[in-house]
């Protein structure tokens, strides 16, 4: 990880029902991406898919019509196809970072998440493994962080579940 992240790291797994290529096609190209990222019951707009350093990915979520949340993703490292480190962050629509849209931990949860995924192979089947902990963040970002793990696992959970659909019907 960064020197700058900070404890608590949040971390997760999952094993997907098909060969590596396929699942770093579906996290690194931008109409598949579209098809499965983001929590049940959301649907994805990709506003803009760079996948290099340095690149972003800014999307935006709507879990009713009408009302979009926005995020990205700043790119650090990809290492094709079994590494992607990136910075996560709420953003606006314009692709600038914001605090959380939610009024209890909107101010406390940290505006940038330093993220790592895996994927390694292994019978056919590919190992998804995500780590990710606070970028630059006080102890008030990181506590609030530390205490949505069962939240972000429902809804990693959720995003994994979506990928494992769209691959078994790609």
């Amino acid at each position: 990880m960064d020197a700058s992240v900070s404890s608590p790291e949040f971390t997760i797994s999952r094993i997907i029902n098909a060969p590596r290529e396929t699942v770093w096609k579906a996290v690194s190209e931008k109409d598949r991406l579209a098809q499965w990222w983001g929590p049940k019951g959301s649907t994805l707009r990709v506003i803009r898919l760079d996948f290099r350093p340095g690149g972003i990915f800014h999307y935006a979520m709507q879990f009713q019509p009408g009302h979009d949340m926005f995020g990205r993703f700043t790119y650090r490292e990809i290492v094709a196809p079994e590494k992607i480190v990136f910075v996560s962050s709420f953003s606006d629509a314009q692709g600038g970072i914001t605090r959380a849209p939610f009024p209890t931990i909107g101010e406390t949860w940290p505006l940038e998440v330093l993220n790592t995924w895996t994927l390694t192979e292994s019978g056919g089947k590919t190992t998804l493994h995500l780590t990710g902990g606070p970028l630059n963040a006080s102890e008030a970002e990181r506590k609030t962080f530390a205490g949505m793990f069962d939240s972000m696992r429902q809804g990693f959970g959720g995003t994994f579940d979506q990928l494992d659909a769209y691959l078994a019907k790609a």
